[in-house]
C-alpha cells in the first residue's frame, strides 16, 4: 500500500480529479529511533550550511534535500561526511512528494534573499508563490508534519502557510513556526557584548514579529538581569530590529545572513525534534497562531511538546521604551499579516 500511495504521488491525476490520499504519517519518531527530517530550498544560501549542520545531528536519521536546481550536487558532498544521517537529491517539481512522504519535519528556507535597497515587501511578490506552492505539498504528502517556515517575510509567510493548510483541512496551529531564532541568536549576541557576558550564558526573550520594528527584544527581561541606561538599550534594541540589513550592507550586494540563519534554524530544528522525542523544558520563540494578544499571529516564547506547542509562556513585564516600540509594532506586523491572508485567500 505505501509503494502504491508513492508511486501514485508522482503522477498528476485526470483534470476534474483528486489526487490520491496519502495515509497521514506519524508526528514523531517513537521507540528511540531517528526523525526524517526535509529541507526544502536546500542547495540556496541558507540552504546547503543549514543541510550541513542538520546532517551532524545524531537525532537525524534521513535528510531529504529539495529544491529546483542543484540538489544533487549539495546531496553528494554531505553524504561522504561519516554521520549516521541518510541524505537523499530531489530536484524539480516531480520530486517533491518522494522529498515530502513521511518528514517529521520540513524546514523551508526557500525563496530569493533579500539584497541591497530591496525592502522585505519586494521580497513578498516573489515568496509569497514558492511558499504556497511548497505548502501544498506539505498538505498533500505529509499532512502531520511540523513545519518550520524560513522564508522571508515571515510575518506574511506564515499566514499564507496556515490559509493553504486550512482549505486542505490538514491545519494543525501547534505545528507550523515562522523561525525567529536568529533574533535571539542576534540579541544574546549582542547584549553579551555589551554587558561583557558569554554569549552562551545569555537569554533575550524577542516578541512580535521578523521584520525591522516588528522585532522587539525584551531587554528588560533578559536573564541573567542587566541594567542598561535608556540610551543604550534603545541603540541595541535599533541594531537588533536591522541587523538583517546590517549584513546586507556588509556583504555589498553578495547575498543575506545566510550562515548565522542557517545556525539559528538548526538550533530551532533540533528543538522541534527534542520536543517531539518527549524532552521536556524544551523552549523557544517562534512565530506562530497566537491568542496572547489582539494580532492573530504572533512571535513569543513557547513550550514545545510530542505534540507541538504545549503552552504560550506568559508575555514579559515591558518598560516603557518597549511599551512605545510594541504599540509601533502592531500596525506593521497588523498589515503584513492580512497582507499575506489577503494573498492566499485570492
Amino acid at each position: 500500500m505505501e509503494r502504491a500511495a508513492r508511486l501514485a504521488a508522482h503522477f498528476p491525476a485526470p483534470q476534474g480529479q483528486a489526487m490520491p490520499e496519502l495515509e497521514a504519517q506519524p508526528t514523531a519518531a517513537r521507540g528511540g529511533a531517528g526523525f526524517n527530517v526535509a529541507v526544502l530550498g536546500a542547495a540556496g544560501g541558507i540552504g546547503q550550511p543549514l543541510s550541513l549542520l542538520l546532517k551532524l545531528s545524531p537525532r537525524v536519521t534521513q535528510l531529504r534535500l529539495y529544491d529546483v536546481a542543484n540538489t544533487a550536487g549539495v546531496a553528494a558532498d554531505l553524504s561522504h561526511i561519516n554521520t549516521a544521517a541518510r541524505v537523499s537529491a530531489h530536484t524539480g517539481a516531480d520530486q517533491l512528494p518522494d522529498a515530502l512522504y513521511g518528514a517529521h519535519l520540513v524546514v523551508i528556507p526557500a525563496g530569493v534573499p533579500r539584497k541591497p535597497g530591496m525592502t522585505r515587501d519586494d521580497l513578498f511578490n516573489i515568496n509569497a508563490g514558492i511558499v504556497r506552492t511548497l505548502c501544498e505539498g506539505v498538505a498533500r504528502y505529509c499532512p502531520t508534519a511540523w513545519v518550520a517556515l524560513i522564508s522571508n517575510p515571515v510575518n506574511s509567510t506564515v499566514p499564507i502557510a496556515a490559509e493553504v493548510f486550512r482549505s486542505a483541512g490538514t491545519l494543525s496551529p501547534g505545528h507550523l513556526f515562522g523561525v525567529t531564532t536568529l533574533d535571539v541568536v542576534r540579541a544574546n549576541t549582542f547584549v553579551a557584548e555589551a554587558a561583557g557576558l558569554h554569549p552562551g550564558e545569555v537569554n533575550v526573550p524577542v516578541i512580535g514579529g521578523h521584520a525591522g520594528v516588528t522585532i522587539l527584544p525584551v531587554l528588560s527581561a533578559v536573564t541573567p538581569r542587566i541594567s542598561l541606561p535608556e540610551d543604550k538599550a534603545r541603540a541595541l534594541m535599533e541594531r537588533i530590529q536591522d541587523a538583517g540589513t546590517e549584513v546586507v550592507k556588509a556583504k555589498a550586494g553578495a547575498g543575506s545572513a545566510t550562515l548565522s540563519m542557517a545556525q539559528a534554524a538548526a538550533r530551532f530544528a533540533e528543538a522541534c525534534m527534542r520536543a517531539m522525542s518527549g524532552e521536556p523544558g524544551v523552549v523557544e520563540c517562534a512565530y506562530v497562531a497566537s491568542s496572547l494578544t489582539d494580532l492573530p499571529y504572533f512571535a513569543s516564547p513557547l513550550r514545545l511538546g510530542p505534540a507541538g506547542i504545549e503552552e504560550f509562556l506568559p508575555l514579559p513585564r515591558l518598560n516603557a521604551l518597549e511599551k512605545d516600540n510594541f504599540e509601533r509594532m502592531k500596525a506593521e506586523l497588523q498589515a503584513s499579516i492580512h497582507k499575506g491572508l489577503d494573498f492566499a485567500r485570492k
